[in-house]
């Protein structure tokens, strides 16, 4: 046996073991994040919602801070993407109208919010 054998086998032995444990014992879960970690189908659904509290209160200051949490682009960026990707998504053109309707006013928007 080569000198190499033993320390390669060990270290294959390594790696498996730890992939085990890794993905199958005790693999990562996320708790708490921020929601400008979400995939773009759940900030679609964010957005959404927004639109329809929006639709409901008429205060482009306060959807502007509901916005925020997605990152920091201005919200008219934010509500633009949700709305393309709602798009590609399927959703229903109830939702698609209040999502344009809520883009529509956040780039209009000139506040001093959030």
């Amino acid at each position: 046996m080569s000198r190499w054998t033993l320390p390669l086998l060990a270290l294959l032995i390594g790696i498996a073991l730890g992939l085990v444990y890794g993905w199958g014992i005790s693999p990562v879960e996320y708790v708490d994040t921020t929601p400008d970690t979400l995939r773009a189908d759940y900030r679609a659904d964010y957005v959404l919602m927004v639109a329809e509290a929006y639709q409901a209160e008429q205060n482009p200051d306060l959807a502007v801070r509901r916005l925020a949490v997605l990152g920091s682009q201005p919200p008219g960026e934010l509500a633009s993407q949700a709305l393309a990707d709602a798009r590609k998504i399927g959703y229903s053109e109830a939702d698609l109208a209040l999502m344009q309707k809520l883009t529509t006013a956040m780039q209009a928007w000139q506040g001093t919010a959030p």
